[in-house]
């Protein structure tokens, strides 16, 4: 078996990114996690995300200092980006972004739904109608205040 990282360097292109997910999650065939991220993974696509690498800092010696390693992801679409140099493989960062990134759009997208729901349940209660007995009691709280002002008269 060839090891994830040379596997990686040598045929980086042309590898499916759905096979990079299921390798990296392990080639459990009953994960339902790693299928689950394989189907979101897809709907990713390459055109909407900008790469850039730059060098890394930390352990990892003189590959770390010498090869650009850290991987940076930007989604245009959202405007989200990662910055990954966990690793000192470029290939392993770029996968651990890309998980990471979709973790973000992800999270973003259900902050979103969860504030239109919100705006949603407040204007229907802001437009409800009032209850009889809390408009009764509104109307009375009006009539009592304009007694309060009928009897501030002029002063003689």
């Amino acid at each position: 078996m060839i090891s994830l990282g040379i596997f990686l360097q040598k045929y980086e292109r042309k590898v499916d990114r759905a096979a990079l997910c299921l390798k990296a999650f392990g080639s459990a065939k009953n994960d339902f996690t790693s299928r689950n991220e394989v189907i979101r993974m897809k709907n990713l696509r390459d055109s909407d995300i900008e790469e850039m690498f730059s060098r890394s800092s930390g352990p990892g010696g003189q590959h770390v200092n010498k090869v650009s390693t850290a991987v940076t992801l930007r989604h245009v679409p959202t405007g989200l980006s990662v910055m990954v140099s966990d690793s000192r493989s470029q290939a392993m960062n770029r996968e651990t972004a890309r998980r990471r990134l979709l973790q973000k759009i992800t999270e973003a997208a259900e902050a979103k739904k969860l504030a239109q729901l919100a705006e949603a349940s407040r204007e229907r209660r802001r437009k409800a109608k009032r209850s009889r007995g809390t408009k009764a009691k509104l109307v009375e709280s009006k009539r009592r205040r304009s007694e309060t002002k009928k009897m501030r008269g002029k002063v003689a």
